[in-house]
């Protein structure tokens, strides 16, 4: 069948596309991929997948936490699945030494025993608007970038208000295609969203670094919560008195399983995709960009890990934060391997040849779209001057706690400053509570050991016209910023652990008890001659001055991305173009489908509760297995979900997802939940840049598989019996 977007534009091959690739707008699934999805097994109308008058599917899909993970409802009463990575780090926020629901797994046995998650929120989508016509009236084709930046923010605010009106709702214009286009999202925001379940870590996150983004796979990544609304069924903010919500769609669940071709859609809400991204960015990504962020990640990750190994306690406080930062130093060696295997770079030059003869082909081309890849290639001998500085203050600089939680504080000193009382006093009340969550994970004999290590890193790797004037102090080299740490003099060129030692020894900013004292009897010239503070407020202020350098080639490129794009949709007119990723709500279709990774190799779609049993590794955390697991897999006491003697664990598809699709809805074409996403695989980590349609997979947790562990593993069958089960294309009762 026709492929969706061309071949071409990932990588440069062919010129026709194949289903499974593309990240679509819900809104225009009629006009532009109903019948392709019909042809592979579709069954459901255009306005069964998103409607705004009436139930759809979209209305069973929700934006978890502001987009980092997307969630399901798959109960009349608000039930909502996701991954477990993704209610990790709540399910940790409720875990103590003494009590520890992050390695033995949570079930609330009533709605009364689930538990309220302070921050963490969902959004509905109510409706998507094309309003490009009404964000470009007032641009016109010689305004200068930052008039027409001025003239288009100018437009979306305009356009947001209105349709806010008086409603709850909230509303977002969204730029696509680099801005050539623009959305507009309305959103129905629910903040109160308690802890339902959640497996032991065995389970959730079976196989840990080793198996993370590898097939196959034996995972059961997955968590339950509720959506709660107000009485009135109107989003509020948490009560005791609040009810379980009433969504207008939940999925019902099926029991079929699946099959090599079957069809499979998911819905839900990718992060950030680039796939237009040229060879000037996938060079410098290959080149230097993702090894400078292995490297920092690599050591940060060899420290936390020592001290989470030598205390418990310190493995449930750094749990989350480790398994964040260890995620992407994975994916981007994973990404520079694809980018070099799959020869991008190259590709993406005869992409850019195209589209320069296309456009100089014609005069009246060249005046409409200009030299897009002159610009493009210009914007990055810019770019690259701040490059490794700029990912140097983000990955090193703030990735130090320390400077992270404390360059906020020139908040409050200006609150101190300014001589109202009331004002003051409400700023600390906020602060406290700030501070009070920072020290709960907060463990600063390992922040000080990566404090020595980041600022290794910056004076070793960093030209010292980029380096923060607070890690300089650690150097004797610069005798002229040797007084920035009134105390501190460094005795060599390298005295980072003596520096360091001394920021941890004399800041009241890494000590719980000293922070409180100071909320107590506040003052702003302690903060602002705080050793911290200093160090601190020294990395986001060179932070500020290397992003707003950047900043003007960024505009440059913004401006070549958005001519490029316009010319290759306008020279591929009858080809169908997805937007990348920007963490709205998308739609993405494929099938079922093993692959072969590399020669005399064969992956199946299917794993197995066997294979459980096989990686088992009783010495290795990552590889433990439950002692009531192993004994219903030597029993077979599968129930229900088993098939023909086995229970199916992990399943692939072809569908394209990225980061934010995580927990997202894999349903099949009578829409019915048939599993939940929650990976990529290792041969096509290159897939956020360029797409590979013959290996590239999304991996995910079959749904029977997360049913067994919830009834038989866990026995919380009354969660099941909220949920519409489908077996053998029917519902069932209670009774069966």
């Amino acid at each position: 069948m026709k492929k969706v977007l061309i071949f071409l534009l990932c990588i440069g091959l062919g010129t026709n596309a194949i289903a499974d690739e593309g990240m679509w707008l819900p809104l225009l699934v009629k006009r532009l991929n109903q019948v392709d999805m019909e042809k592979m097994g579709l069954q459901l109308t255009a306005d069964e997948i998103y409607s705004v008058n009436n139930s759809s599917l979209k209305d069973a899909v929700v934006n978890l936490g502001g987009g980092f993970c997307t969630g399901e409802i798959i109960s009349k009463d608000g039930l909502l699945l996701t991954n477990h990575h993704c209610g990790y780090d709540y399910v940790q926020g409720h875990s103590t030494v003494e009590n520890d629901i992050l390695t033995n797994g949570f079930w609330a046995a009533s709605k009364s025993d689930e538990l309220p998650n302070e921050g963490l929120f969902v959004q509905f989508l109510v409706r998507i608007e094309d309003v490009t016509k009404k964000v470009l009236k007032k641009v016109k084709a010689d305004m200068s970038e930052d008039m027409r930046t001025e003239t288009i923010d100018a437009a979306i605010t305009e356009i947001e208000t209105e349709a806010k009106g008086d409603t709850h709702y909230d509303v977002k214009v969204k730029s696509f295609y680099e801005g050539n286009e623009f959305y507009l999202f309305v959103y129905e925001t629910y903040n109160d969203v308690r802890l339902v379940g959640a497996p032991p870590e065995s389970i959730g996150k079976f196989g840990g670094d080793t198996d993370n983004w590898m097939w196959p796979r034996h995972t059961g990544d997955f968590s339950l919560f509720r959506v709660y609304s107000g009485p009135d069924g109107k989003p509020a903010e948490y009560s005791p008195e609040n009810i379980p919500l009433k969504p207008k769609h939940h999925l019902p669940v099926s029991l079929d399983g699946v099959q090599e071709n079957d069809f499979a859609m998911v819905f839900g809400y990718p992060g950030s995709t680039n796939r237009y991204l040229t060879s000037f960015g996938v060079d410098l990504a290959i080149e230097e960009t993702n090894p400078a962020r292995v490297k920092i990640r690599g050591k940060k990750l060899e420290i936390m890990k020592e001290g989470m190994d030598a205390d418990p306690a310190v493995r449930l406080a750094y749990a989350s934060k480790y398994a964040r930062i260890s995620n992407y130093w994975k994916y981007f060696i994973g990404q520079t391997k694809g980018l070099k295997d799959l020869d991008v770079y190259d590709k993406k030059v005869e992409i850019e040849r195209n589209v320069s003869n296309w456009i100089h082909d014609k005069k009246s081309r060249e005046k409409e779209y200009g030299d897009p890849v002159t610009e493009i290639g210009k914007a990055y001998d810019e770019i690259e001057k701040y490059n490794l500085p700029f990912y140097y203050h983000i990955e090193a600089g703030f990735g130090v706690e320390l400077v992270s939680s404390s360059y906020k504080m020139s908040g409050l000193i200006q609150a101190l400053k300014d001589e109202d009382p009331e004002k003051a006093q409400k700023s600390i009340e906020n602060y406290k509570v700030i501070s009070e969550h920072f020290f709960k994970d907060y463990n600063p004999k390992i922040d000080q050991q990566v404090l020595a290590a980041m600022t290794a890193l910056f004076l070793q790797d960093i030209d010292t016209t980029y380096i923060p004037k607070g890690f300089r102090a650690a150097s004797n080299i610069f005798h002229n910023e040797s007084d920035l740490m009134d105390g501190f003099k460094a005795s060599s060129a390298s005295d980072y652990d003596a520096f360091s030692t001394f920021i941890f020894s004399n800041s009241i900013l890494v000590n719980h008890g000293k922070m409180m004292a100071f909320y107590a009897n506040p003052s702003a010239e302690v903060l602002e001659s705080d050793p911290g503070y200093i160090l601190a407020n020294s990395v986001y202020e060179s932070y500020k001055n290397i992003a707003e350098k950047r900043g003007g080639a960024l505009s440059q490129l913004d401006f070549g991305r958005r001519n490029f794009i316009a010319a290759l949709r306008k020279m591929n007119k009858d080809k169908k173009y997805y937007p990348d990723a920007n963490s709205t709500m998308r739609l993405t279709y494929g099938k079922v489908s093993s692959y072969n990774p590399r020669d005399a190799v064969h992956y199946n779609y299917l794993t197995t509760l066997e294979g459980v049993m096989e990686k088992e590794d009783s010495t290795n955390p990552e590889f433990i297995v439950a002692p009531k697991l192993k004994a219903l897999y030597e029993a077979k006491d599968y129930g229900q979900y088993g098939t023909n003697g086995k229970l199916y664990v992990n399943f692939i598809t072809n569908n394209d997802i990225t980061g934010g699709n995580s927990g997202s809805p894999v349903i099949n074409g009578s829409g019915q939940l048939i599993g939940t996403a929650f990976d990529g695989n290792w041969e096509a980590m290159s897939g956020d840049i360029a797409f590979e349609p013959v290996i590239q997979r999304c991996i995910n947790v079959d749904i029977r598989y997360i049913l067994f562990i919830i009834d038989k593993f866990a026995g919380a069958s009354h969660l099941i019996d909220e949920m519409t089960i489908i077996k053998n294309g029917s519902a069932q009762t209670k009774a069966n």
